[in-house]
């Protein structure tokens, strides 16, 4: 049975070290992490796998080659793949400039670099040490880092979370808007104000990126693009292609193809 992540974690507030970094292999440990908090703030790099993060009334997708930052302070839980591979740098506030809210970061391959290499270090290290010139290196160049658009707003109003949890647990269902307003007893006019006041972004939009995240995650889990075409309710592989590549910039098996090599790279003796 693989081991809970509560009981084997180490605690991030212990260290006074403007930042430390911990390797995790999901494969050794359950596949979710419950609600919690530290004063750290937290950085999710995702090596190979993907994980998904629920904070401040959003879920997160960390694919290959992004990381996702949590800022001290703020209640988050994560579900990774079964073969998830991940880094966590745990930076101190104020330690670097990054944002005050959660967001979805582009990793170059010198941060994953220097991030790993922090992993192998211990928790407590001198100002003046090796380490620490390290990671003052790493958290300048984190900073540089552009945000991604890799997150689904998830509103806390009754009737939208209801719309939401429904189809994240029935990503095929293709109810449209004029039908949920039936179902949530609201004119379809009102569900759509009342769905970009909550959340920024239209239906279609909104359920645009909901295929995104779950896309991204059963492709990163090794699902093949047919499957996960046929677990989002599109009519063919080549829609949902379309709608992947309109969106990402590139075919499913391009995007992941670029994001093993440089992951192999990145490893490679």
């Amino acid at each position: 049975m693989p081991r809970s992540l509560a009981n084997t974690l180490f605690d991030p507030d212990s260290t006074p070290c403007p930042a430390v970094a911990r390797h995790l292999d999901f494969v050794d440990y359950a596949a979710e992490v419950p609600v919690h908090t530290h004063r750290k703030g937290q950085l999710i790099i995702a090596l190979y796998g993907a994980v998904i993060c629920r904070a401040e009334n959003d879920i997160w997708i960390v694919p290959p080659d992004c990381a996702v930052w949590i800022p001290g302070g703020i209640a988050h839980s994560a579900k990774a793949t079964w073969n998830a591979h991940l880094n966590y740098l745990f930076i101190e506030p104020g330690a670097a400039a990054l944002p005050e809210r959660c967001c979805t970061l582009a990793i170059s391959g010198l941060i994953k670099e220097l991030v790993d290499r922090l992993t192998q270090e211990g928790v407590d290290y001198s100002p003046e040490s090796h380490v620490a010139r390290l990671t003052r290196v790493t958290l300048d160049e984190l900073a540089t880092m552009p945000q991604q658009k890799l997150s689904l707003p998830v509103s806390s109003h009754p009737k939208i979370r209801t719309m939401a949890e429904t189809l994240v647990s029935h990503p095929d269902d293709r109810s449209t808007l004029k039908n949920w307003a039936k179902r949530l007893a609201l004119s379809e006019r009102s569900l759509a104000r009342l769905m970009v006041r909550e959340t920024g972004l239209s239906f279609g939009r909104w359920r645009q990126q909901l295929h995104l995240i779950i896309a991204l995650q059963e492709l990163a889990s090794g699902v093949s693009v047919q499957n996960v075409a046929i677990k989002l309710g599109y009519e063919s592989v080549n829609a949902f292609i379309t709608m992947f590549r309109k969106v990402m910039g590139s075919t499913p098996a391009h995007y992941f193809s670029e994001r093993k090599i440089s992951a192999h790279q990145t490893h490679a003796p």
